[in-house]
């Protein structure tokens, strides 16, 4: 018996087959928005970080809530499909545009950060999304209160280092947040999956979730990973 020879059966690796057919090819379509959101933003940070058009966040930060006001005030039909889209589009540039500082500022420590913490946070998007769909349906829903409970611990921890300034408060502030929102990964694909049980199949407003989540992992780890670097150099 050779024990080298394994035949990997893929069909049987991507099988989901707790999960609806019809459920399956609203995934599909929550993912496909995901990848069109991640290259929209991908062009907002470029044309920010090249341009230097956008220094200040809270217009274009105003700009993706009321877009996102408008997405969810707009009912999810086929004859809204395509303005929806559009919305959802225009939110990711402006996300995309809002990430410009943070990029320059890393660039200006070290540019190898930037495809560092991209690829970080693929690989943790994928892990983290990939167990909640091969789990238990409803196996990590649990985790909703005690997500909730640590951006409440966040924000009021972030409200107290205003005042204080700690260095150590807002790097565990960071790493906190980090693990938070590979919690949420878990928590909103199992829940997109169920509210697709139950009828719900609004995958654009599905697909905001998961690019929110993805969007807020390579914001803590570029935070990270600066403060590292900058550390680093100030060592030298």
């Amino acid at each position: 018996m050779n024990v080298f020879d394994r035949n990997i059966n893929f069909d049987a690796l991507f099988k989901f087959s707790h999960i609806s057919a019809s459920t399956q090819e609203h995934l599909k379509r929550v993912y496909a928005s995901f990848a069109l959101c991640m290259f929209v933003a991908a062009a907002g940070a470029y044309i920010n970080v090249v341009t230097h058009l956008f220094q200040f966040s809270l217009l274009t930060g105003l700009g993706a809530l009321g877009l996102m006001i408008w997405l969810t005030a707009t009912p999810h039909n086929r004859e809204t499909e395509q303005k929806r889209l559009g919305m959802l589009a225009g939110f990711a540039f402006l996300t995309g545009i809002n990430l410009g500082p943070l990029l320059q500022m890393c660039i200006s420590i070290n540019p190898s950060i930037i495809p560092t913490a991209f690829l970080g946070t693929a690989t943790i998007f994928a892990c983290f999304s990939l167990s909640a769909l091969y789990a238990r349906r409803r196996s990590f829903l649990y985790l909703g209160g005690f997500l909730l409970s640590g951006l409440t611990l966040m924000l009021l921890s972030s409200v107290v280092n205003a005042f204080v300034g700690s260095t150590w408060l807002f790097t565990a502030n960071l790493y906190l947040g980090l693990m938070i929102m590979c919690g949420f990964v878990l928590f909103d694909t199992q829940l997109i999956i169920e509210k697709a049980e139950s009828g719900d199949k609004d995958y654009i407003w599905h697909c905001v979730d998961l690019f929110l989540d993805f969007v807020d992992i390579f914001r803590e780890l570029l935070m990270i990973l600066g403060m590292t670097e900058k550390k680093k150099k100030e060592k030298k």
